[in-house]
């Protein structure tokens, strides 16, 4: 009944989110703007994507990216230190940022009336943003305290961080978004103010506009403000490609910590190949929810874990990693975890999964990335996230590909990825025991 229903309720609003028109544009200076009409509430979302991130630094000056999105609310001639935030929230809206290793992503929501607001602050500091050297050592104090608190003082994150940067030799991916403590620590205002002025420009950039708006007057006024500024055309493209994995490797990382944890990832592609949809199935039946092949293995039969997840993300720009990872329970062994997260890997490259098995998971992908564009952030992000992979029309395939995909094509995708030689292991080895501190 509840796959029956699920079924239902993705028809019913597929129409719906698929009617969603999305009109594009491009400024003579290469800045390209799509905007979504959508009037179910007055109010809008005004996003800018640079495309910039950890993948464009390189050794010894990683977490530029990151960095630099920090300093992007410090101001500029015309506005002030810190008065971009204050004047998005005195007008009712919300403002914020993020950095990931393709791209730098820049969002304010507003009362439709005043998204121009937007508009005006966003075009500004594409190019005038102030570099204060006193500010730009301030913030890299904040930064590095950030990463102490999600990196050094969390022994999961931290092995997560050691294994991605074993699993990639030659490719930027290797380093995390935040980047190295050290060479956090060494960065100047040259070296941001040149990141800045290489990357952030309309040529290197595009706009996203979603809700309650007139696209005829709001590409005016993006043409009004965005249109004299100049490109630039020198920068440098990514060329860094990883080799194919040779065996398996495998990290141990010691640390104040309860509990054993376990982490394994593997090469796989992104979404530009058709083995990418098969990809997000496999992992969906592995730990898609409480009915799914490891919750049901290790943590409701066996109780060898307190968690166990898969997890597979094809929407970067370059191949990535397809990851399965546990939580030991308390007193359990983590070489049994680990010997049994392969057994159900196993399983299903001899067999493949169920047809039931293959709807339920077709079901939650298409209910949850339909739903997650219920609102209208979320329909501004799922189009940057595949303009960013090569246009926003790519996204209109992603759900045929889906529901192409069949359980011989999961079976033949995990026998060709989830293979020892493509793998890298990271084991946390607790250096704290429960009750030790008694």
């Amino acid at each position: 009944m509840r796959k029956l229903l699920l079924t239902i309720f993705a028809l019913l609003i597929v129409p719906t989110f698929l009617c969603a028109e999305v009109k594009e544009y491009k400024l003579d200076n290469g800045l390209k703007v799509l905007i979504i009409e959508d009037h179910k509430a007055p109010i809008a979302t005004f996003q800018i994507w640079y495309k910039v991130g950890s993948r464009n630094e390189n050794l010894g000056k990683t977490g530029l990216s990151h960095l630099l999105e920090h300093m992007m609310f410090k101001g500029t001639p015309k506005y002030g230190s810190k008065a971009f935030s204050k004047i998005v929230q005195k007008n009712g809206g919300s403002d914020n940022a993020f950095t990931t290793k393709d791209y730098t992503m820049y969002f304010q929501t507003l009362s439709s009336d005043r998204i121009d607001i937007s508009i005006e602050l966003e075009a500004d500091r594409m190019r005038n943003l102030v570099m204060d050297p006193k500010e730009v050592i301030a913030e890299r104090n904040v930064v590095m305290e950030e990463r102490r608190m999600r990196y050094e003082d969390d022994p999961q994150n931290m092995l997560y961080e050691e294994v991605v940067a074993g699993a990639f030799k030659s490719h930027p991916y290797q380093w995390p978004v935040i980047g190295w403590m050290a060479d956090v620590s060494s960065i100047e205002k040259d070296d941001l103010y040149n990141y800045y002025r290489a990357y952030y420009s309309p040529d290197n950039a595009f706009i996203v506009v979603a809700g309650d708006v007139n696209p005829d007057k709001i590409i005016e006024k993006i043409k009004e403000s965005f249109g004299s500024i100049v490109p630039v055309n020198d920068r440098k493209s990514v060329v860094a490609k990883e080799e194919n994995q040779k065996g398996e490797r495998r990290i141990s990382l010691k640390r104040d910590a309860e509990l054993p944890y376990f982490i394994a990832v593997y090469h796989t592609p992104n979404f530009s190949s058709e083995d990418s949809y098969a990809l997000d199935l496999l992992a969906m039946i592995l730990s898609g929810g409480k009915s799914s092949r490891f919750y049901k293995s290790l943590v409701y039969e066996k109780k060898l874990a307190l968690s166990a997840d898969a997890d597979y993300s094809g929407f970067n720009i370059d191949p990535y990693l397809f990851m399965i990872a546990a939580t030991a329970a308390p007193g359990k062994n983590i070489k049994d975890i680990e010997s049994v997260l392969y057994s159900e890997i196993e399983m299903i490259i001899k067999k493949p999964p169920s047809d039931m098995e293959i709807q339920k998971a077709k079901n939650q992908i298409e209910s949850s990335f339909i739903m997650g564009q219920d609102s209208i952030f979320y329909q501004g992000m799922i189009t940057g996230q595949f303009e960013i992979m090569g246009s926003w029309k790519l996204k209109e395939k992603y759900l045929e590909g889906i529901r192409k995909v069949t359980a011989e094509d999961v079976m033949k995708t995990a026998s060709k990825y989830l293979i020892e030689d493509n793998r890298t292991v990271g084991i946390l080895i607790p250096t704290k025991t429960i009750g030790s501190e008694k």
